[in-house]
């Protein structure tokens, strides 16, 4: 830069250089010692400072615990209980010893990850129960009937078994799941006889979608079948049914009278809409209704969770507050609000038994439970630490909860809600100074601020678990809870509980017909945000990882108060991109082998089925939905470029010809133009072709294929080495079940060297 300089009475200019000389570092143009990272590590160190403070250790725990139970159901094959125990209790022991030292924090987490991990081991070690392995037939049962689910197109029930006897195998289950005649389900208590064919818990339909075996060994079942033939009943042994028996029986018994009460008034969808809202069962709403409840995003309603809790308790507190008002001397000399919170916590327990206690009710009542006694005992209710409590009394109850896609997106949603609370959603429009926004509040704005944002942020933290588990999102969720929620809190919940009320006085049909009437609306709601363009936003199936990705920064952003909190959104944002980048399988076949869908050279799956009209409607919807296809299962389009015979089926993929052979002999002739072949038979030595049989099948169940530069690339529900509980590996487990099908080298076929007699005779 340019400077003035006074020399001899006269002024020059001269030339020089900013910064000064002796300010550059040696080194070049970049710094060796940059002046902004000592601040930046600082402000880094300060907000870590403040993460760590008094108080922030306890909403972390049961993200150590959940981690822990993470872990155990990765495991390969099941954990020794006593070492996974002994493990978990010395480190807890150490936690404790280092409570005083700076450690402290990251002691305790070690020790909640291995709590967790035991618990889990602890729980499935306690109900261990025997699985079906294969199908059996014409097996003669008794039992006791311990729940009935009443269905749209068939009735079911759960059969505690007491005696087993069956032709074929000694196996012996302790309940079965059985399906029968829609209206011939035994009344719950009773000790029926009946034979039925049972078949084994039923596996992932792909590679990574849910588990339903997992969900049966976890609520004791062994099997599902249906009934053949007359079900009688019988005397039951003289040990009889017990208590816990007999408790199902009263309250089967309660949910049917009330369900029976609704009947007389409601009936269709709204009947079984009431009934789902107010015992559980949900099974009975038709699938064009129940589609539309969860493509609108209102299918939460269906489930029994913490918004029902919250009405729930929230109605009975106020009635309850307000009815002891009227009484002056109530108000003055005792501490009504507690009184309230009692009353409420009373029916709140009545609600969890009555709807069936199921994992997202539980999570729910433990939530508000905690919030009512909070208040019971002058605390702040609404916190993070509450819904660190809710949290670990749920694992520890049922770790197996934390795999399921309730308790996924019931604590998301949650956790979203309580950090929302954190940041001043009560203050919202609490500014009496401003006079305009005074106006907003008082004509309802506040209120719809509140819905809007609630919905917003419950929607997004849920998002990623819709997702994986159901492969859509709901892009207008906002609309139709904003449209329908009001509605169902001030109308079909309230008139719901007061029918409950006003049933043992005869003067409930007043308030069944009120709760139709708000139902009428929510369906109305649902059916046309469902119907408007774009409302189903398909996403194709991803892994594991980008869930477990979103799932750190869903909690980073609820739980860091500093702006830390914004790696999470980095973390959910890189987790959007992994996902998008999952690919897709070029080939699924299903554990049964008759099903297989070949992607074409449209780049959509085309399905190859054993026989005529056997096509699996729930497996193929789940296939369509994993590839984001929105064709239905009857769709024509799905055998457009497959050929079929009697001797089996044919398609052409970027990969070469699949082959899928009933019989044996297509086999000769596949084995020679396939590239893959799908059996149910025995393919022969010499078959050129990479040959996936019905014995493989059997061990790992169904699989995806990806082609790759060696062959197709086999991805198992069942992979080798898996051995758990709910998803035994076969004792026949192989080593040859390669995870790379390469064509096989076949020796070259013996050629017959005999020259003919005329060649010989020419050459003499």
């Amino acid at each position: 830069m340019a400077e003035q300089g006074d020399t001899s009475g006269r002024k020059r200019g001269y030339a020089g250089t900013w910064p000064p000389r002796a300010a550059v570092p040696v080194g070049g143009l970049v710094p060796s010692r940059p002046a902004f990272w000592p601040p930046l590590l600082e402000t880094l160190r300060a907000w870590a400072r403040a993460e760590a403070g008094a108080g922030r250790l306890l909403p972390w725990v049961p993200v150590a615990f959940g981690t822990g139970i993470a872990f155990y159901f990765a495991a390969d094959h099941e954990p020794v209980l006593s070492v996974a125990g002994v493990v978990a209790i010395a480190l807890c022991a150490v936690a404790v010893l280092l409570r005083r030292q700076k450690f402290f924090p990251v002691a305790v987490m070690i020790a909640a990850v291995a709590a967790g991990f035991a618990i889990a081991t602890w729980k499935t070690a306690r109900i261990a129960h025997g699985v079906l392995a294969r199908p059996m037939f014409s097996v003669a049962l008794t039992g006791f009937v311990e729940t009935r689910d009443i269905r749209e197109r068939t009735d079911r029930f759960v059969l505690r078994v007491i005696t087993m006897e069956s032709a074929r195998g000694t196996t012996k289950l302790d309940r079965v799941r059985l399906s029968v005649k829609k209206g011939t389900a035994p009344a719950v208590g009773s000790f029926v006889e009946l034979k039925a064919r049972l078949l084994p818990p039923l596996t992932p339909v792909r590679p990574g979608s849910y588990d339903f075996s997992r969900d049966m060994f976890f609520a004791g079942i062994g099997a599902s079948g249906f009934v053949m033939g007359a079900i009688k009943t019988a005397e039951p042994p003289a040990t009889g049914g017990g208590l816990r028996l007999r408790y199902s029986a009263f309250m089967q018994g309660l949910r049917d009278t009330i369900d029976a009460r609704i009947r007389t008034t409601l009936e269709g969808d709204k009947r079984a809409i009431a009934t789902a809202l107010l015992t559980g069962r949900r099974d009975a709403i038709s699938p064009p209704v129940n589609d539309a409840m969860f493509i609108s995003g209102l299918g939460h309603v269906l489930s029994i969770s913490g918004y029902h809790m919250a009405v729930v308790a929230g109605v009975v507190f106020f009635a309850v507050r307000a009815l002891l008002a009227l009484f002056p001397a109530l108000t003055v000399g005792y501490a009504i609000k507690k009184w309230s919170a009692a009353a409420a916590f009373l029916a709140a327990a009545f609600y969890l038994l009555l709807s069936g206690a199921e994992v997202a009710t539980q999570r729910s009542f433990f939530m508000t439970a905690v919030v009512l006694i909070a208040v019971m005992v002058d605390r702040r209710a609404i916190t993070f630490r509450t819904l660190a409590v809710a949290a670990l009394i749920v694992l520890t109850v049922a770790p197996e909860a934390l795999v399921h896609p309730s308790f996924q997106m019931s604590f998301a949603a949650t956790l979203g809600l309580v950090a929302l609370v954190q940041i001043g959603l009560p203050r919202l429009f609490a500014t009496p100074d401003h006079t305009a926004t005074a106006r907003v509040a008082l004509w309802g704005g506040r209120e719809i601020a509140m819905l809007l944002l609630a919905s917003l942020v419950a929607g997004l933290a849920t998002m990623p678990y819709a997702a994986f588990h159901f492969h859509r999102v709901t892009p207008y969720g906002v609309l139709a809870n904003l449209a329908a929620m009001p509605v169902v809190s001030a109308v079909v919940m309230p008139a719901g509980l007061l029918g409950l009320v006003a049933m043992p006085f005869g003067f409930d049909r007043l308030f069944w017909a009120i709760m139709g009437i708000g139902i009428d609306w929510m369906i109305a709601v649902t059916q046309w945000v469902a119907a408007l363009p774009g409302a189903v936003g398909r996403v194709p199936a991803f892994g594991i990882g980008p869930l477990i990705a979103a799932s750190l920064g869903i909690i980073l952003l609820g739980l860091l108060r500093t702006p830390l909190r914004w790696s999470g959104a980095v973390l959910v944002l890189s987790a959007a991109l992994w996902a998008a980048r999952a690919p897709l399988p070029d080939i699924l076949i299903s554990a049964d082998g008759r099903n297989v869908a070949v992607r074409g050279q449209d780049g959509r799956l085309h399905l190859m089925h054993a026989a005529k009209g056997s096509r699996d409607a729930f497996l193929l919807k789940e296939w369509l939905a994993a590839d984001a296809d929105a064709r239905t299962a009857a769709d024509a389009s799905l055998t457009a470029g497959v050929s079929c015979d009697d001797l089996g089926c044919v398609t052409q993929s970027a990969g070469g010809l699949i082959a899928q052979a009933l019989k044996p002999e297509a086999l000769s002739d596949d084995c020679e133009r396939a590239a893959l072949i799908v059996t149910l038979r025995q393919a022969p030595a010499s078959c050129a072709a990479s040959v996936i049989d019905a014995d493989r099948l059997r061990r790992q169940g169904a699989m995806a294929l990806r082609r790759g530069r060696e062959g197709f690339v086999v991805e198992a529900a069942k992979p080798r080495g898996i051995d758990r509980p709910w998803s035994p590996a076969a004792a026949d487990e192989r080593e040859a079940d390669a995870t790379v099908l390469a064509p096989r080298v076949v020796p070259p076929r013996a050629v017959d060297a005999t020259p003919a007699e005329a060649d010989l005779q020419a050459e003499e």
